[in-house]
């Protein structure tokens, strides 16, 4: 059954990514038949985000053991992209708190074929945490900022590099961050110019955009 599921298998050659499967909200059935199309050794690499370990576990054991699946994230591919060579794409976290969304945009450069370097908890409570590692996010051709709360992470990361910037703004932090608006808004607000910004929770877009710069070295 294909579920109204209309794939577009055309979108590498037309923009150099391909298209993802994005889990939430489809029938169980629809996830898994999936599941079962696109798993290692298929030739036809295909990423699945936002699929919860419950809808996962659904799945007959002989289709997960076909997938490299990552709870935190909530992705899960069995084949890849062929590896790319032209540069390399930091994410830079504030909190550990913000680690699916992180490591969503992580999972998807591995799935995409890009190299990349992850680093967590650089908030700016501890700024002595992001410089610290500064030297190693400046080494790379693209960043990844992913931040909740007030995103300040953003703005003074967009002051020390040159590097291309995507903020991530994320759903973390209580009352009036308001799921993530606050963050976003912040962000928007940015004083930091030439700073891009994804919608909130977005790591899948925002590693995707990172991958154009990457692509295009």
């Amino acid at each position: 059954m294909d579920h109204g599921i209309l794939f577009d298998h055309s979108r590498t050659a037309r923009i150099g990514l391909p298209e993802a499967v994005f889990c939430e909200g489809k029938p169980v059935e629809a996830v898994v038949e999936l599941l079962s199309r696109f798993g290692k050794g298929s030739g036809r690499p295909v990423l699945f985000t936002r699929l919860a370990p419950d809808i996962f576990n659904h799945a007959p054991e002989a289709i997960r053991a076909g997938y490299d699946y990552h709870p935190l994230s909530g992705t899960a591919f069995g084949d890849t992209l062929t590896r790319t060579t032209n540069g390399t794409v930091a994410v830079v976290s504030a909190g550990t708190a913000d680690g699916s969304v992180a490591w969503e945009a992580a999972r998807t450069l591995t799935y995409l074929g890009i190299e990349h370097k992850i680093f967590e908890d650089c908030g700016v409570a501890g700024l002595w945490r992001l410089a610290d590692r500064l030297p190693e996010v400046n080494a790379c051709n693209a960043v990844i900022v992913v931040a909740g709360l007030d995103a300040a992470l953003l703005s003074v990361m967009g002051g020390l590099t040159a590097k291309p910037i995507f903020g991530v703004p994320t759903s973390v932090g209580y009352g009036v961050a308001l799921g993530g608006k606050a963050a976003l808004a912040s962000m928007l607000a940015s004083c930091a110019p030439g700073v891009a910004i994804m919608n909130i929770d977005n790591g899948y877009g925002a590693a995707c955009a990172a991958a154009r710069v990457v692509n295009g070295l």
